[in-house]
Formats: C-alpha cells, sequence, structure tokens
C-alpha cells in the first residue's frame, strides 16, 4: 500500500507574518490602554454665584465636589479617608484649602471636608464662587 499517495501537502506556515501581526495587534492596543488614562475628562462644576469674591493663592489645594457629590483631588477620584491621609501630610498642613463645589452639591458634604481641614490645623478654607454680574 502506499500511503504517501493520499496525503496532502500543506503549505509551510509563516511563523515571521504571525509574528508581525502578532505585533501590530499588540502595538495598538497598547497605545489605545495609553490613551484612555493619559486624558483627562474635564469635570463640570457649575460654581455658585456670589457678590464679594478674592482672589485665592496658588499654593491652595483645590478640592473639588461634584453636584453627584463626588470627591476629586488633582482631578482623580478620591474619598474622605484618602483626602484626610493627603492633607495630614507635613508640608500640607501649611497651604491654604480651596474648595470648588457644584451649585447641588450637599452642603453637609462641603461642611464634612471644611471640618476636616479645620481638624487638621488648616487655618485659611476657602468656597470658590464666580462673580455675580
Amino acid at each position: 500500500m502506499d500511503l504517501c499517495r493520499h496525503i496532502k501537502a500543506r503549505p509551510p506556515v509563516r511563523s515571521d507574518m504571525i509574528a508581525a501581526v502578532n505585533m501590530i495587534v499588540l502595538v495598538v492596543a497598547f497605545f489605545f490602554a495609553v490613551s484612555l488614562s493619559v486624558f483627562a475628562v474635564p469635570l463640570n462644576v457649575r460654581l455658585p454665584k456670589a457678590v464679594t469674591s478674592d482672589m485665592v493663592n496658588a499654593m491652595s489645594v483645590t478640592i473639588v465636589v461634584t453636584s453627584e457629590n463626588i470627591l476629586y483631588l488633582d482631578d482623580k477620584v478620591t474619598t474622605l479617608q484618602e483626602l484626610r491621609d493627603f492633607l495630614g501630610r507635613p508640608g500640607n498642613k501649611s497651604r491654604s484649602l480651596l474648595i470648588k463645589a457644584d451649585r447641588r452639591a450637599s452642603v453637609g458634604r462641603v461642611v464634612d471636608i471644611w471640618d476636616l481641614g479645620r481638624n487638621l490645623g488648616i487655618e485659611q478654607i476657602s468656597i470658590a464662587a464666580d462673580q455675580e454680574e
């Protein structure tokens, strides 16, 4: 019996082509993942209007409170405990604290941040507002 006659030869698999396609897919996936983490989403906070306002020191720590009462520190979502840890560091106690709260944010949340700053010894705490026309 001649078994070799019935077996068809398959073309050889080009491993260099498979490797190149895999590398291209990995590079595209890497750039996609990096681009999602690099671009920060701007926070849409509608500040309340005020008749009087003063300029705030550039060295102040800025806390943003959204209308859903989510806290942001340096454009990153944070909790009250993480905020307490950050503000409790020795270098941050001498800085002022600026609270940018959306006009629909809970007053209780703003008071929690205010009390936290006072309990940690921060002397100057301000609330951001837009100048009323």
